[in-house]
C-alpha cells in the first residue's frame, strides 16, 4: 500500500504527466480507494508551484552565468512563453488559471510556473491561479476516469 502511494505521489508530481497521469495510474494499478487517488495526486500536484518556482529563483540566481544552463533556460522559456502567451498576457492570473485547467498535455503547473516566472505575475496570485487550474483539472480528470471505469 505504500509503495502504490509513493508511485502515484511521485507520478503526479512528475513533470512528464503531472497528475493527470498519476491519478488514472493510481485509479488503475492500485487497490486505493479513489478519493486517496485523487487527494494524493492533488496534493503532489500543489506542491509543483511553490517548490519549482522557488527552484527557478535560486537557479537563475546561481547557474545563469553557465553556459549550459542559460540555453536550456532560455528552450524552456521560449516553449513557456510559446504556449501560454497569448492568454497569459491579456488576461494575467485568470489566463495562467485558464492555461493549467485545460487538461492535455503539456499545459499543467511546470509549465504555468515558468510562466508566471518569466511574465512577473505575482507569487500570490500565480499560486492561487495555478492551484485553481490543476483543482479544476484534475476534477474534469477524476470525472473522466470514474466515467470510463
Amino acid at each position: 500500500m505504500l509503495k502504490d502511494i509513493l508511485y502515484t505521489f511521485l507520478i503526479s508530481a512528475s513533470p512528464i504527466g503531472e497528475a493527470r497521469l498519476g491519478i488514472p495510474y493510481g485509479d488503475l494499478n492500485t487497490d486505493l480507494p479513489f478519493i486517496w487517488v485523487f487527494i494524493i495526486g492533488l496534493s503532489a500536484n500543489l506542491l509543483v508551484f511553490p517548490l519549482f518556482y522557488r527552484l527557478i529563483e535560486f537557479s537563475n540566481k546561481h547557474f545563469l552565468k553557465n553556459k549550459w544552463y542559460r540555453k536550456a533556460a532560455i528552450y524552456l522559456s521560449l516553449r513557456a512563453r510559446k504556449k501560454t502567451g497569448a492568454v497569459v498576457q491579456k488576461y494575467g492570473a485568470i489566463g495562467l488559471m485558464i492555461f493549467v485547467m485545460i487538461p492535455l498535455p503539456f499545459t499543467g503547473a511546470y509549465i504555468g510556473t515558468i510562466a508566471a516566472y518569466i511574465f512577473k505575475i505575482n507569487y500570490k496570485k500565480s499560486l492561487l491561479a495555478i492551484n485553481i487550474g490543476v483543482l479544476i483539472a484534475l476534477t474534469f480528470i477524476s470525472l473522466g476516469v470514474s466515467a470510463l471505469f
